[in-house]
């Protein structure tokens, strides 16, 4: 989740008049921390931000990526097994081939972070005559040997809950540590209230035909966080038919049962009560609310870690 901390570094850095470089591993060669186009930006001053190994290689990189500043030329370095810097290793055992791109000028990374903002696909392009920023995602593709390659990104994931109580809140404070966005939508002024003293996007629910308060995109996971279920069957209905990539409610078996049977009487398609994650997260039983925030996040990251969104329109 540290790509767009890396985009707004460099974009920080560059506005400020200092050369940067972007750092991106090209090839992975067995096993490896990171995959392919996991990005790191580093100053000319030293200062760096991500990571390509958790702590194995990046002093080198540091280094290797200043030394491309000084000679104002790309470059592409093997690290682990197969290169040879033998006192670097990887405990992994794997290989990483990495690509070091000076950066002087700040169109790539303006136009990347602007993509970033609103939430649209794009691809960080290398080729021989240094990086292009490309709209809309392309598939992986890299030719280490030529330095080249495409590397396609989607919208982080973003989460549209819906609910109260105290879930709800333990959910946004998880998902905060993780650098994911959420949109609360509540009929619980107080929640309303801290929420929004954190920073947080949150709207009153005073009835439930609210539905036209909702709004998501394809990047977007919908939790329902209801006690009184009661408040579900107008919202959750118009919910399920905006886009999303994962769509959870909280509740036992007996509740999930009510609720699909209120779905189905309220014209809600069988394939869409199917698709509906409940009881929400990977392990069930969660009575407290930061358990259940784990286990929520857990499902809505391997979800998203396993969509193909090549089909999506937002």
């Amino acid at each position: 989740m540290d790509r767009d901390r890396v985009f707004a570094f460099l974009k920080s850095r560059l506005d400020e008049g200092r050369a940067c470089v972007l750092v991106t591993v090209m090839a992975v060669e067995g096993s490896s921390i990171r995959n392919p186009g996991t990005h790191m930006g580093v100053c000319e001053d030293g200062t760096f931000i991500g990571s390509l190994s958790g702590g194995c290689i990046e002093n080198a990189v540091v280094s290797e990526a200043q030394e491309a500043l000084r000679e104002g030329a790309a470059r592409v370095v093997r690290y682990g097994a197969g290169s040879p810097f033998i006192d670097i290793t990887l405990p992994c055992g794997g290989g990483i081939d990495v690509h070091f791109q000076p950066l002087t000028g700040t169109d790539f990374i303006d136009q990347c972070c602007a993509a970033i903002y609103v939430r649209r696909p794009f691809t960080a392009e290398i080729t021989a005559d240094g990086i292009a920023f490309v709209n809309g995602w392309k598939p992986l593709a890299a030719n280490v040997t030529a330095a080249t390659g495409k590397f396609g990104h989607w919208p982080l994931p973003q989460l549209a809950i819906v609910g109260h109580g105290a879930s709800v809140e333990a959910l946004v404070r998880l998902a905060g540590a993780m650098d994911i966005s959420s949109h609360v939508w509540t009929p619980d002024t107080t929640i309303c209230e801290r929420l929004r003293a954190g920073g947080v996007a949150v709207q009153k629910l005073e009835r439930t035909s609210d539905t036209h308060l909702l709004k998501s995109d394809p990047w977007t996971a919908f939790v329902f966080l209801f006690h009184d279920h009661d408040w579900e069957v107008q919202l959750m209905k118009h919910a399920l038919d905006l886009p999303h990539f994962y769509f959870g409610a909280m509740g036992g078996r007996k509740a999930h049962s009510w609720r699909s049977e209120a779905l189905a009487a309220a014209g809600v398609s069988d394939a869409s009560i199917a698709s509906i994650h409940a009881p929400i997260g990977l392990f069930h039983s969660s009575r407290d609310p930061e358990t259940l925030a784990l286990s929520a996040m857990s499902e809505i990251m391997s979800a998203y870690q396993t969509s193909d969104f090549r089909d999506a329109r937002d």
